[in-house]
């Protein structure tokens, strides 16, 4: 889904805050595929109604289906939107990648291990609107204190967004409940650390 705000952007279109596309929006979109897949739709449905809707054994022939089309589509997807990227978004895209599979993949010595993140090719720090580097901050927010971050429905963290040019991901169900992630170019990310910071101080 990442590679589908880049394809947007180059059509002049400015990504919002929490901006979202389903896989069957996203199958469906011409640019991505022209694909109508309801089955998958009904499936999304399901899963909405009940949450362990995947844990029960044995899946029945729809849910094998849709398993199978997960990975059927998501390569035509891919190869259909790999064409339409240019050279800048293609950058994005690699940068972006990396940085979203450090956010749950936590250690303890700064990703040492880790290959490094793509440069800006020089054809396109040489250009006018030459994107900036982009980076990754981790915070850690202490016990007690995620509610002022995210603030009510969501609030505080929407506000921060709406600020500043970065993606922000609260770790949750997906990865560490106790930290904060942040992506995007070098300043905007130190602005919504700072602003994160502050809403994390005792009052």
């Amino acid at each position: 889904m990442i590679a589908y705000h880049p394809i947007e952007e180059q059509e002049g279109r400015k990504r919002l805050p929490d901006d979202y596309i389903s896989f069957v929006s996203l199958l469906a979109d011409p640019r991505c595929g022209g694909i109508s897949y309801l089955e998958e739709e009904e499936i999304r449905i399901l899963l909405m109604q009940d949450p362990k809707f995947w844990t029960y054994k044995p899946f029945s022939e729809m849910m094998i289906r849709a398993a199978a089309d997960d990975v059927r589509f998501l390569v035509y997807i891919y190869r259909k939107m790999m064409e339409k990227l240019n050279a800048q978004s293609l950058w994005y895209l690699a940068v972006g990648s990396a940085l979203y599979c450090r956010c749950f993949c936590i250690n303890d010595n700064n990703y040492a291990h880790w290959p490094s993140l793509p440069p800006i090719p020089d054809d396109i720090s040489a250009a006018e609107n030459a994107p900036e580097e982009e980076i990754l901050c981790v915070l850690d927010v202490p016990p007690g204190k995620m509610g002022r971050v995210i603030g009510r429905r969501g609030a505080s963290i929407m506000s921060v967004k709406e600020s500043c040019n970065a993606e922000i991901l609260i770790g949750g169900a997906k990865g560490p409940p106790d930290k904060v992630f942040i992506i995007g170019p070098v300043k905007q990310v130190r602005k919504a650390e700072a602003i994160l910071r502050g809403r994390m101080m005792d009052l």
